[in-house]
């Protein structure tokens, strides 16, 4: 497991993300009973503001210990930049009226004071909208290069003639 954790903290390291989840879900996969893969796996979505993924591995993780403090602060924080990020969505949606937008500002207002934030999901850095600006080139590029490949069209080879012994440049004098 120590030889994995490693291997985790390279690619990790790397920026290869999509690698580093693949080998913490094998050895998640092959450890059952282990926890610690997933918090790792919780840690990983949650700096790459999957936090839906975020929740979903700290949830595995506290499966296993109910008592692991990382996984809960992981997935706590993870929950209120979901609800934030819905009550930012909510708040711009001008159609919503009624008692749909009371409860939004209530519940952001909550937020705001149990977290002691005014601001409950702070801006991206200018580094980090551009790598998830490059992200999302690689992905379209990835995308288009998808749609063009296609499985080659192989043609079936022309029917063959077949070879009717000709007597004296008559075709039916087999058929006699």
């Amino acid at each position: 497991m120590e030889l994995s954790g490693a291997k985790v903290d390279a690619l990790v390291g790397e920026k290869k993300l999509d690698e580093a989840v693949g080998v913490l879900t094998r050895l998640a996969e092959e450890n059952p009973a282990q926890k610690a893969p997933w918090v790792r796996l919780a840690r990983i979505h949650f700096d790459a503001e999957n936090y839906g993924g975020a929740i979903v591995a700290a949830d595995e993780a506290l499966q296993r210990d109910s008592t692991d403090r990382t996984a809960k602060g992981l997935r706590a924080v993870s929950g209120l930049r979901v609800a934030t990020e819905s009550l930012a969505e909510l708040r711009d949606d001008v159609n919503l009226k009624g008692s749909a937008r009371a409860d939004a500002v209530s519940l952001a207002k909550v937020l705001r004071e149990t977290l002691g934030e005014e601001v409950l999901v702070p801006p991206m850095s200018e580094e980090a909208r551009r790598e998830q600006e490059a992200l999302e080139a690689k992905e379209a590029r990835a995308k288009a290069r998808r749609k063009v490949r296609r499985a080659p069209v192989v043609s079936s080879p022309a029917p063959r003639q077949a070879s009717v012994p000709v007597v004296n440049g008559d075709p039916f004098s087999v058929l006699k």
